[in-house]
């Protein structure tokens, strides 16, 4: 026993030094472990719900083949989604085994090969299918998220200003409005108003690709893009504008705002310098919840607007029951999450001295 115990202290004892000599490094490097596990576990979960789903992927095929073509309906029954195609066909995907043995194959095929596999339904390899949509998304999420973050810090700041006045009451009762408005619904009726108006398309992309022409796509970009980033914006600006304004005014209100006051600092100073910079620690804790809350939205408003972005290739995918192409997108989505958990934690401890992650030696 006392052998077990010296040879656990041997093995933890680099870890302590490390943990005493660079407390933030090694944070981060703890939750990037446990990044990875929790990627592990979803996976995991993800690979047995696509197992408990009714039917297969193969159902699918067949479904397809005895709809769409007039010899499939001839010679092609429903009685053959059990037969022995359907089941070679499964052999041949791999389905027939159970969902962990599926799932640790395909994890040991990306590991070790840097492989996402392919498509079942299209054959295509899914990296080259997420590739082809993730700029959209990302450019699209990123666009909101400055946005959002921009327009909430600059009018947040303006109307703690103003509190008490008719403004401040007549902002706060909007910004409420739209918080609590269904996402849904507003981009139905900016679609409407697209389709009525005809100033604005009702499809969120162009209709030709960038390289035929970089200029006109960009300006057509724009013109497509407006309507979807404007409803992006509305639906996050009511949320974080609150919370801005109420950090602010609650920052205003502590003694040191009224110390700085008696010493005579200007007070676009106490503003912005001050009291705002203490309004970032929450903010910047939530940005990694802002930027899922923006992906999970955004696969409404791809299915919308019809706009090519991962959130519909995921919703494809989902009716498809291509567990490949459902597992890879999963995991994008949480790992850009619980990366921007970790950066989050990485800003706090710079823009605020204060906050450690290891304790100080006295």
């Amino acid at each position: 026993m006392k052998t077990l115990k010296k040879l656990v202290f041997l093995l933890a004892k680099p870890i302590f030094l490390f943990r005493k000599k660079a407390p933030l490094l090694s944070y981060i490097m703890g939750r990037i472990l446990v990044m990875m596990a929790m990627l592990f576990l979803l996976g995991f979960a993800v690979f047995g719900l696509m197992a408990l789903a009714p039917g297969d992927i193969v159902n699918q095929v067949m479904i397809q083949q005895i709809m769409s073509s007039a010899e499939g309906r001839a010679n092609v029954t429903r009685n053959d989604l059990t037969g022995e195609w359907a089941e070679a066909m499964r052999k041949e995907l791999g389905l027939d085994q159970p969902f962990y043995v599926q799932y640790f194959k395909w994890l040991r095929q990306v590991v070790v090969h840097r492989d996402l596999g392919v498509s079942l339904i299209s054959r295509a390899p899914v990296s080259f299918l997420l590739g082809s949509r993730l700029w959209n998304s990302v450019l699209l999420n990123l666009i909101s998220l400055v946005l959002i973050t921009l327009f909430s810090f600059l009018l947040g700041v303006y109307f703690s200003t103003k509190a008490g006045t008719k403004t401040d009451v007549a902002v706060s009762f909007f910004a409420l409005a739209l918080h609590a408005f269904p996402g849904i619904l507003l981009l139905i009726l900016l679609q409407l108003f697209a389709f009525l108006s005809g100033l604005f398309p009702v499809t969120a992309y162009p209709p030709f690709p960038f390289h035929y022409a970089p200029g006109k796509f960009v300006f057509s970009y724009a013109h497509h893009i407006f309507l979807p980033l404007l409803a992006a914006f509305l639906g996050g600006i009511g949320g974080t504008l609150r919370i801005v304004r109420a950090m602010m005014l609650d920052q205003l209100g502590q003694p040191y705002i009224t110390s700085l006051r008696s010493r005579g600092i200007a007070e676009w100073r106490i503003y912005l310098v001050h009291a705002f910079r203490n309004t970032l620690n929450p903010f910047i804790t939530g940005s990694a919840n802002m930027l899922a809350g923006l992906f999970s939205g955004s696969l409404i408003l791809e299915i919308i607007f019809a706009y090519p972005g991962i959130g519909r290739l995921m919703y494809e995918a989902v009716l498809q029951q291509d567990v490949n192409l459902v597992l890879a997108n999963m995991m994008f989505i949480s790992s850009l999450v619980l990366v921007g958990m970790v950066i989050s934690d990485i800003c706090l401890a710079l823009a605020d001295p204060r906050i450690r992650y290891g304790k100080d030696e006295k």
